[in-house]
């Protein structure tokens, strides 16, 4: 694992993603266009709010706009399809989000990380064995490269030479189906910074959606990047292992959730991040006696593979 990294790292030193990093750094002359993007987001996020403010009873404060670490209702669906639709199709597919859309799913949840020239695109693994045709890191090559693999076949033979997505790709898919996105930040070591960089900055210029994108990862770097380039794109903490400095981790990095292994969830947990202002979210859950214990805890998205066993409702 340790040379895996270290060649990762010997990559990304030669990579011409480094020069397209920093050609892409945010400039003063887009910060008119960017504080639009932003007031557009936060009055849709907070119409979006307000049916369900109302419905619990809760009073929505207008000055309750995006970005804001607590918030009076969240505005997005409690139902998430993992990767695009769990284990159905190949992860991280346009196939899968097309088939978890079909299955009734308004919000997606994927990974994206960097090729080499710099361009966001959806896969979990930093190395292409597991899910692609391709071999060795993903960071080694281009886009154009990228795009020639079949990352449907180790599926299934139905979903022969099904291609990788590009995050663009999967935003006018979102667009299109009118659906929400959670993008988790992953990236090759070394590169964690730059990678919520470029990929805050691509969701900024592309995304027209009614609910701007939830940013998560387990990198602080990564949600430091996403910062630096939109600070008010709203960003969630994803944590394997609870200790007792995740919730201030989270508060620190500016983040508005936590995205919580569901066996680490416990009533304490949630009694913590909700005092913090923050909101609870959890993946990956496939139980139905889990699901009912983690919404009794408070729990507001649920991260799932089963789009086939549990309906997101309306």
């Amino acid at each position: 694992m340790q040379g895996a990294a270290r060649l990762q790292a010997r990559l990304w030193q030669r990579s011409p993603l480094r020069a397209v990093v920093r050609a892409n750094r945010p400039r003063r002359r887009a910060r008119a266009s960017e504080s639009g993007r932003r007031a557009r987001f936060a009055a849709l996020a907070l119409m979006r709010a307000m049916p369900a403010a109302g419905a619990t009873g809760k009073a929505t404060d207008g000055a309750r706009l995006w970005p804001c670490p607590r918030l009076d209702a969240w505005p997005y669906p409690l139902w998430i399809a993992h990767r695009g639709a769990g284990r159905l199709a190949p992860e991280n597919t346009l196939a899968a989000f097309r088939l978890g859309h079909a299955y009734g799913y308004r919000m997606f949840e994927c990974d994206v990380r960097l090729s080499a020239d710099g361009l966001p695109f959806l896969l979990h693994d930093d190395d292409l064995e597991r899910t692609t045709s391709g071999h060795g890191p993903a960071v080694a090559l281009e886009w154009s490269a990228l795009a020639q693999l079949d990352a449907g076949s180790w599926h299934s033979a139905r979903y022969f030479a099904e291609p990788l997505a590009s995050l663009s790709e999967v935003v006018r898919f979102c667009h299109e189906a009118d659906c929400a996105l959670n993008v988790e930040l992953k990236s090759a070591p070394g590169t964690e910074h730059d990678t919520g960089c470029v990929v805050a900055e691509t969701l900024v210029r592309e995304w027209r959606g009614a609910l701007p994108p939830l940013l998560s990862s387990f990198s602080s770097a990564a949600l430091e990047g996403a910062r630096t380039a939109a600070a008010w794109l709203p960003r969630a903490l994803l944590v394997e292992q609870v200790d007792a400095g995740c919730v201030q981790a989270a508060l620190a990095l500016g983040c508005v959730a936590m995205v919580v292994e569901h066996g680490q969830i416990e009533p304490q947990l949630a009694a913590t991040v909700s005092a913090a202002g923050l909101v609870l979210l959890s993946y990956t859950v496939n139980d139905e006696l889990e699901v009912q214990r983690l919404l009794g805890l408070g729990v507001q998205g649920l991260i799932t593979d089963r789009v086939d066993g549990f309906k997101p409702g309306p």
